[in-house]
């Protein structure tokens, strides 16, 4: 039996926004969002995966987005 190896990459952000930024994750035209990671990737994200981390303050804190070989999202997490 032969067991097949994910492979995932992952991305690191530090993201600070204040909440009248964040009103933008729920309005406008797009469904994603281009985020540049510390690594210096441009990296594509649906908004709704960053929906949750917004507060009545904006959004911060360190994040970890993993995608899978194919580069579809599996993770976005909050890290600290």
């Amino acid at each position: 039996m032969r067991h097949q190896v994910s492979t995932h990459n992952y991305y690191f952000f530090s993201l600070a926004a204040d909440y009248q930024e964040c009103e933008k994750l729920y309005r406008g035209p797009g469904v994603n969002i281009v985020l540049t990671a510390e690594s210096g990737h441009r990296v594509q994200v649906p908004c709704h995966s960053l929906r949750p981390f917004v507060t009545s303050s904006g959004i911060r804190g360190r994040f970890r987005l993993t995608v899978n070989e194919a580069n579809k999202l599996v993770r976005f997490e909050k890290i600290s």
